[in-house]
């Protein structure tokens, strides 16, 4: 590795230390995709979704820790942090004013793991098919659809 020059030194002082991937560290709370065990989004966080799934996956991986976003209001973690400090696994809450993500809470090592399937997948409800309901003028002028 070659050694830092002054203008080395001088950029990382006025624009801080370089870092690999920047944008995908600020859609996964400081971490890579690569080191990502489970997502949740900020719906599904607030909506305490995925607690049975994190659970599942916090005992296969019980050396991981969760990372939390800080703009989120903190009452909605509550369920996490419970399930959390059952489960003696760390968590920390991520403060970036200036990263928006989309995600609320991330499984992660501190190494590649490389798992394909990190989201919760949400059964959608079946429709209910509404009865149609005929208008005043429908009626009056027998107008079928």
């Amino acid at each position: 590795m070659a050694k830092k020059n002054i203008d080395d030194y001088l950029q990382e002082g006025m624009y801080g230390a370089k870092e690999i991937n920047p944008a995908e560290r600020k859609v996964f709370l400081g971490t890579l995709r690569e080191r990502v065990v489970f997502v949740l989004t900020k719906g599904q966080v607030m909506k305490a979704k995925g607690l049975k799934e994190l659970e599942q996956k916090i005992i296969a991986h019980p050396d991981a820790t969760i990372l939390l976003n800080g703009n989120i209001t903190f009452r909605y973690f509550k369920p996490y942090r419970q399930l959390a400090t059952k489960h003696n696994v760390l968590y920390t809450t991520v403060n970036n004013r200036d990263a928006e993500s989309n995600y609320g809470l991330v499984l992660t090592y501190g190494h590649a793991v490389d798992h394909e399937d990190i989201f919760l997948e949400e059964k959608k409800a079946p429709k209910v098919e509404q009865k149609k309901k005929n208008s005043f003028w429908k009626k009056l002028f027998g107008i079928n659809e």
